[in-house]
C-alpha cells in the first residue's frame, strides 16, 4: 500500500517458486521507452548482462555521473541524517579510547567499535572497520595477520570507522597514544591539527578541490613532512562512503555551498609513530563548517 511521499511505480514480488529472469525480462521490455537506460556502477554485473541481453548493451550508460551530480549538494534533512550518524561514531570513540592500553589487539578494537556503532544507533559500519598502527608490514593491523598480536605501550593506535544513520554515512578518525608521548609526537599532532584547520578553512564556495587540497597540506610540507601525508585530503561523502568530488590533486570541482566531505591529514613516520584525524566538512560561503563535535585534542592513555 502506498503512502504519501511513496514513489510511483509497480512493487513486483517475486518467490522462491517463480521465474525470476522471465518475471526480470517482462518488466524490462515493458519499460516502453526506446532511449539510454542508466545502471549505476554498483549494479551486480548479472543484471547489467541480462538488462543488455533483453534491451540491447548499445543502451546502457553509466547513471552514477548524473546521479552524483544530484547527491552532491546536501540539504538541511540531509545534513541533520549526517549529524546523527556522526553523532554514532562519536559516541563509539569515547566508550573505545579507554581500551586502548598495553597489551590489546587490534581485532579486539575493532570488535568493541563495531559493537558500540550498534549500540549507538549505526545500522551497520559504513565500510570496514580498520584500527592500526601504520602501514608498515610489521605494524599492528586490524585487517592483516597481525590483528591478535598484543600491543606494546609507546605505541599510537590510529582508528578509521564511520557508521549509517537513515541511509547516510559518516567517516571518522582519531589517535591514541598508548603510554607518555614524545616531545617529536606532541610536535607533529599539532602540526597535523594545523594541516586539518588549513583544510576546512580553505573550503570556501568558488574554491577548487584541488586548492583546498593544497592547503591542507601545505603545513605539513611546510614543517618538512609531505612525503609522509600519502594521500588526498578527502573525498565527498553522503548516502554513498566515497562521493565526488574528491579533494585532491586533480580534481578541480568548484565547491558548492552544502557539498560535504572529510579532512582527513595523516602523517605516517616509520619506524616512529603515525597519526590521523578525520572529520566531515561542509562547505559554506566563508569556509567549511565541521559536522563533528568530538575533541581533536590530543589523547594518550599513561
Amino acid at each position: 500500500m502506498r503512502t504519501a511521499g511513496s514513489p510511483s511505480g509497480e512493487l513486483v514480488v517475486v518467490n522462491e517458486t517463480d521465474d525470476g529472469f522471465a518475471t526480470f525480462e517482462r518488466i524490462a521490455r515493458g519499460l516502453g521507452s526506446k532511449g539510454r537506460i542508466a545502471v549505476g556502477d554498483r549494479v551486480w554485473a548479472e543484471t547489467t548482462l541480462n538488462l543488455g541481453r533483453i534491451l540491447g548493451f548499445e543502451r546502457l550508460r553509466t547513471g552514477t555521473t548524473l546521479v552524483n551530480e544530484l547527491r552532491r549538494v546536501k540539504s538541511t534533512e540531509e545534513l541533520e541524517a549526517m549529524g546523527r550518524a556522526i553523532r554514532t561514531v562519536e559516541q563509539t570513540m569515547a566508550a573505545v579510547a579507554p581500551l586502548v592500553v598495553p597489551g590489546v589487539t587490534m581485532a579486539q578494537l575493532a570488535e568493541a567499535v563495531e559493537h558500540e556503532l550498534r549500540a549507538a544507533g549505526s545500522r551497520t559500519p559504513s565500510f570496514t572497520t580498520h584500527i592500526f598502527t601504520g602501514l608498515g608490514a610489521d605494524e599492528l593491523d586490524s585487517g592483516t595477520e597481525t590483528a591478535h598480536e598484543p600491543m606494546p605501550v609507546g605505541t599510537s593506535v590510529m582508528f578509521d570507522f564511520g557508521g549509517v544513520v537513515d541511509g547516510y554515512c559518516s567517516d571518522f578518525g582519531r589517535t591514541i597514544y598508548c603510554g607518555d608521548p614524545p616531545d617529536d609526537y606532541r610536535e607533529t599532532y599539532e602540526i597535523m591539527l594545523a594541516a586539518q584547520e588549513a583544510g576546512r578553512a580553505a573550503a570556501a564556495a568558488g574554491t577548487p578541490a584541488s586548492a583546498v587540497n593544497a592547503a591542507c597540506r601545505a603545513p605539513i610540507e611546510n614543517a618538512g613532512l609531505g612525503q609522509y601525508f600519502r594521500h588526498r585530503m578527502g573525498h565527498g561523502i553522503g548516502l554513498d562512503i566515497h562521493e565526488r568530488p574528491f579533494i585532491s590533486p586533480e580534481d578541480e570541482t568548484q565547491l558548492e555551498p552544502g557539498m560535504t566531505f572529510t579532512d582527513e591529514p595523516s602523517i605516517i613516520l616509520p619506524g616512529r609513530f603515525s597519526l590521523r584525524i578525520e572529520d566531515i566538512v561542509v562547505c559554506e560561503e566563508g569556509g567549511g563548517r565541521i559536522l563533528n563535535d568530538y575533541p581533536a585534542a590530543l589523547v594518550a592513555n599513561g
